[in-house]
């Protein structure tokens, strides 16, 4: 260990840019060697083709079989590998069996060309596949190895897993945010891109919630930590990005089990080929054609443009989620996605912000600025999201105003003096509990509000409201736009008026209010007896049970509760209703690409193995379509990577 990397202090290596390089070096390498084959083989054929004096049968057969080693190699010595374990249904041993055969018939420069159509098609599939893997692997690589630390206001640099809850971390310009907590600096500009997908810069105030992954952007801030290392959001979220890749979707693994019955039973067809017609041509069989007729059969049997475009397709499907903030935990749940037909989901937290804020304010007889100004003074003494939402609104700077003798009345609001004003300011009960009267349509307000008498008489009211988010309306505009989609349903504790109102505003098809965590497992059971494939939304602790009998449980993941993204199967990151709809087109496109490209493997390749059964297909013809489809899969699925999706 260096004297500059002792315990405790910041030496994380970055591997990310020596594999990078490492990744580099072998493609420039391979494909150097496969450009000097392919070099070499044409002149070899154009001297075999001029039957040079100095190129006769003999040096033709060492110049393609030097070729055909130093391309082929690592797929002959693969074979072996396969074969003495006993797994001879393989594309290693079909490859070198076909090319093999190929010599022993003298077809040499179709035995290389095979041999390295096929390596190329590989590094191809290989290229592709790392392609779609780096949207997830960006993700994997926004954790941070080192925090500042202010212990005692003296900077220590630290782990992150040593950092304890309450203490305070700093974060400089450019540098990622390490653990989850909430800003003690007043104002923060962070880049959430890594965990959202947006690159507009998110301004956080004093108290707002910072998460880890997230980059600060302008000057100096200093977060209170409020979670361990191994519990931050974007921990949780890395882990369930690389379990994703393990799980398989049913298509993926019918695609697999399929590989496994037709690769022996095209085997055996190409030995039956070479042997079955002997028995009925009788004198007039010739051993060179049908066995050339058999190779071609191998060659063209290989399965690799199903094997390698299928989980392709599904790497492309979770990569081009994960850019924009979904996170799926397996390839199965992209495909389960497909199926939905009916859209359930919470609406605090999921549709709305989750955030108090005044909506509206009204004074009878008295002065508005006022009023607003002496019940915020009041409501600072309570901890109450609606006191907060008042007091925030208000932003008071004028220190005139001083409060004392306030009660807290539990249930019903606050009483107490500001400057010369006596003041009441809490529900309905609150002003009944004084007699004191009011305008009776206030009970009418859907909105959470609070009314305020000043010196025993009424003076007006404020209305506090949960806000929508700014994409809801789009979101559940986007969901109807969807075929599959039939139903939108709103399901939510809140009162149903204000249930009613919002699912009207946002034109949600069925809304139901006033219901316990229970009752909502009651109204998605209704909906499965139904026959519908429901996906919930939601994000509170509250809606976990929900989120688990759905048949795809969904989870707003930046600021959702542990409960709720641990067991949801997809998770939203940036929070946003909209990003539902997305993750179902990612889902359609995905699956439609996939089956696009197993009808068109299998189509080409069925085709080309009867044409090649009877005569109408030459080596060069087999390699070129199974090489040619191999790389129209591979296109195909990365195409997941450039579509727009919003």
């Amino acid at each position: 260990m260096s004297e500059d990397c002792k315990e405790g202090s910041a030496c994380a290596v970055d591997y990310s840019q020596e594999t990078k390089r490492i990744d580099f070096n072998k493609f420039r390498h391979e494909y150097v060697i496969s450009a000097i084959v392919f070099v070499l083989l044409i002149i070899g054929i154009l001297l075999d083709y001029n039957n040079l004096l100095f190129f006769d049968q003999d040096d033709s057969l060492i110049w393609f079989f030097v070729l055909y080693i130093v391309i082929g190699g690592k797929t002959i010595i693969q074979a072996l590998i396969l074969m003495l374990s006993r797994d001879f249904y393989n594309e290693f041993v079909l490859m070198t069996i076909a090319t093999l055969g190929a010599f022993l018939i003298n077809s040499y420069a179709e035995a290389v060309a095979v041999m390295l159509f096929y390596v190329v098609g590989e590094l191809f599939q290989e290229a592709a596949v790392n392609k779609a893997k780096n949207s997830i692997e960006a993700l994997l690589k926004v954790q941070v190895d080192a925090v500042t630390v202010l212990e005692k206001g003296i900077p220590v640099i630290k782990h992150p897993n040593k950092v304890k809850i309450g203490q305070i971390i700093q974060v400089k310009p450019g540098e990622k945010v390490a653990l989850d907590g909430v800003l003690v600096s007043e104002l923060g500009t962070l880049n959430t891109a890594a965990l959202t997908g947006e690159s507009v810069p998110d301004n956080k105030k004093k108290g707002e919630t910072v998460l880890a992954g997230m980059i600060n952007i302008n000057t100096p801030i200093e977060i209170k930590v409020t979670t361990k290392y191994a519990d931050t959001k974007l921990s949780k979220i890395l882990k369930l990005v690389q379990e994703a890749t393990g799980r398989k979707a049913k298509t993926q693994l019918l695609v697999s089990r399929l590989a496994k019955v037709y690769t022996p039973i095209v085997f055996w067809l190409a030995i039956a080929l070479v042997i079955i017609p002997y028995f009925f041509l009788g004198d007039a069989y010739v051993f060179q054609m049908w066995f050339q007729r058999a190779l071609i059969f191998l060659v063209i049997s290989c399965p690799c443009a199903l094997v390698i475009s299928i989980p392709l397709g599904y790497f492309g499907g979770i990569g081009a989620a994960s850019h924009n903030g979904i996170l799926f935990k397996g390839s199965n749940f992209l495909e389960l996605l497909t199926k939905v037909d009916t859209i359930v989901m919470d609406k605090t937290g999921t549709l709305t912000k989750g955030v108090f804020e005044v909506q509206n304010i009204v004074s009878e007889n008295f002065d508005k600025e006022l009023l607003v100004n002496l019940t915020a003074v009041l409501e600072a003494n309570s901890t109450h999201p609606i006191a907060d939402a008042i007091v925030k609104y208000a932003n008071i700077t004028d220190n005139r105003f001083e409060s004392y003798n306030v009660e807290e009345i539990s249930g019903y609001g606050l009483k107490g003096e500001v400057n010369n004003y006596k003041i009441l300011a809490g529900n309905a009960k609150l002003l009944d509990k004084f007699k004191i009267p009011y305008s009776e349509k206030l009970k009418e307000i859907t909105e959470t509000i609070v009314i305020i008498a000043i010196n025993g008489v009424y003076a007006g009211y404020i209305t506090i409201a949960d806000t929508l988010k700014d994409d809801a309306k789009n979101a559940i505009s986007a969901l109807h736009s969807i075929k599959k989609i039939s139903k939108v349903v709103m399901l939510s504790g809140d009162k149903q008026l204000v249930v009613d109102k919002i699912a009207k505003q946002l034109g949600i098809d069925e809304a139901i209010g006033g219901l316990l965590p229970e009752d909502k497992i009651n109204e998605v059971e209704k909906l499965k007896k139904e026959g519908r494939i429901i996906a919930f939304i939601g994000d509170g602790i509250n809606d976990a049970p929900v989120i688990t009998i759905a048949d795809v449980g969904m989870a707003m993941g930046g600021l959702g509760s542990d409960a709720a993204i641990e067991t949801a199967d997809v998770v939203i990151q940036t929070d946003q209703p909209s990003r539902i709809a997305t993750a179902i087109k990612i889902s359609n496109s995905t699956t439609n690409i996939i089956w696009q490209n197993i009808i068109l493997a299998l189509g080409v390749k069925i085709l080309v193995l009867i044409l090649g059964a009877f005569g109408m297909a030459t080596l060069w013809e087999a390699v070129i379509a199974d090489v040619g489809v191999a790389l129209l899969a591979i296109l195909n699925a990365v195409r997941l990577q450039k579509m727009k999706w919003s």
